[in-house]
């Protein structure tokens, strides 16, 4: 019997893995047997994380505090995992920030901290994982997480930079695929809409935000725990080794109407 989503072996290396939709990636891999490293900026929460998902599924974990936004930081990052495991073979660049400001009100710090983050920063962790680990290894598998918001506009909460930078990581993902194809590297992006975690359950919970789902939101909710993993494992997997340069919606609908 053929295991399709087996990543035995395997080396996955997680940003923005302190809590919420990351944590939840990062167990849905090491569920399938790859060995974790936890990246965030809080030393306390990924080591946290990387033990509980030591402990639940006994996979190796390596945590690694790093700023996206440090260029040496990151270069640093993906140099320790090298020397540790020789391999990265999985990128789930998931660490991101969000604000929500009306655009005529925006300054230009809060929109160049957006695109910084969520655009430059996983432009940075890819560089350097590409040119240390997939490139020379001719083989790999990066999953940009950008946000049906890089593919529409929103008329409930007002956050441009945000809708700008991830349109910009829809587009650089498109990008990379084409030029990285060559050497067995995958690219694509998982591009979820409202989603669950401990960050976002209070604005989810509420009633205007249910009245405002089953207007907006095909299967009238917002995404539970978990509705990500399989996404994340289908690209992360060596059987999606034709899907390249694709824009995965997993939002219940809500850019198809």
């Amino acid at each position: 019997m053929k295991s399709y989503f087996d990543l035995k072996g395997r080396v996955a290396l997680v940003t923005g893995c302190s809590t919420g939709l990351g944590v939840q990636m990062a167990k849905a891999l090491a569920n399938q047997g790859a060995a974790i490293v936890p990246v965030a900026r809080r030393q306390e929460k990924i080591e946290a994380v990387a033990k509980e998902i030591s402990d639940e599924f006994g996979v190796e974990t390596l945590p690694i505090r790093c700023d996206i936004t440090d260029t040496e930081m990151v270069n640093n990052t993906v140099k320790q995992v090298m020397d540790h495991f020789g391999r990265i073979d999985i990128l789930i660049n998931n660490a991101g920030t969000g604000g929500v400001t009306p655009a005529e009100d925006i300054t230009d710090e809060q929109f160049n901290n957006e695109v910084n983050i969520d655009l430059f920063g996983t432009f940075r962790v890819a560089r350097a994982v590409a040119k240390q680990a997939m490139i020379p290894a001719k083989y790999g598998r990066i999953i940009n997480i950008a946000s049906m918001y890089g593919l529409v506009g929103n008329n409930i909460a007002p956050s441009s930079p945000y809708h700008a930078a991830k349109g910009g990581v829809v587009n650089l993902t498109r990008a990379l695929a084409a030029e990285w194809g060559k050497y067995g590297i995958t690219v694509n992006s998982i591009c979820p809409g409202y989603f669950w975690t401990p960050l976002t359950k209070d604005t989810l919970e509420t009633e205007n935000f249910k009245a405002y789902a089953k207007g907006a939101i095909p299967l009238e909710r917002y995404g539970l725990e978990g509705e990500l993993d399989t996404a994340a494992l289908f690209l992360s997997s060596p059987a999606s080794s034709y899907v390249n340069g694709v824009l995965l919606p997993v939002d219940g609908g809500y850019t198809a109407i």
